[in-house]
């Protein structure tokens, strides 16, 4: 099974989201919609196209890939700079400039940043509500 990579952008109001490798592309305004416009949209890709591009020629499974600022813009009424900042370990002033799109994070600001998505991710899972 190959991988496809969707990258999702911030635009404007809403998401956008594209395929490097394919004539693909969608918009939404959340990720759910992102990820519904995109399967349709290889659905008529592929119905179109009898030679497909080789990523979609056999089974396939996408990745959704985001960017910092997207995701720091898209979460802000979920996530505090403050609040990422606990989280990631990372300065707030420099959240600010990655959402903004001053700077981009370096690899290893950007795997703190994943790290630290996934712990919180991983702590909520466990938690049970009684």
């Amino acid at each position: 099974m190959t991988t496809v990579d969707i990258i999702v952008e911030h635009a404007g109001k809403n998401l956008s989201a594209y395929i490097n490798d394919a004539p693909i592309f969608t918009v939404g305004k959340d990720l759910k919609e992102i990820e519904k416009n995109i399967r349709e949209a290889i659905e008529l890709y592929l119905e179109d196209n009898p030679n497909p591009c080789p990523a979609l020629s056999k089974e396939y499974e996408l990745i959704f890939k985001i960017d910092a600022a997207t995701f720091i813009n898209y979460y802000s009424n979920v996530f505090t700079k403050a609040a990422l900042s606990r989280i990631t370990g990372i300065n707030e002033r420099q959240l600010w400039h990655y959402a903004a799109g001053v700077h981009k994070p370096r690899r290893k600001q950007a795997e703190k940043m994943q790290n630290g998505i996934k712990s919180l991710t991983h702590e909520l899972e466990s938690i049970q509500l009684i």
